[in-house]
């Protein structure tokens, strides 16, 4: 069987960290923050963690 290519776009995206959780960037924090109140982008700088389910699915794209 061959090997799967890492998604380069996705792998942009997400982080895994030593622990193997995943953290990713909230949607919404990328353009147009000028717009938005503070307590959103805020809000948006701190990031998030993808759910177990999501990182299973992801792990064999993002390695």
């Amino acid at each position: 069987m061959g090997k799967l290519k890492t998604h380069k776009g996705t792998k942009k995206v997400l982080n895994v960290r030593k622990s193997g959780t995943v953290t990713i960037g909230r949607p919404g924090s990328r353009h147009n923050t000028g717009s938005k109140n503070a307590s959103f982008n805020r809000k948006n700088r701190k990031g998030s963690q993808l759910s177990s389910a999501d990182a299973k699915r992801l792990k064999n794209i993002i390695k």
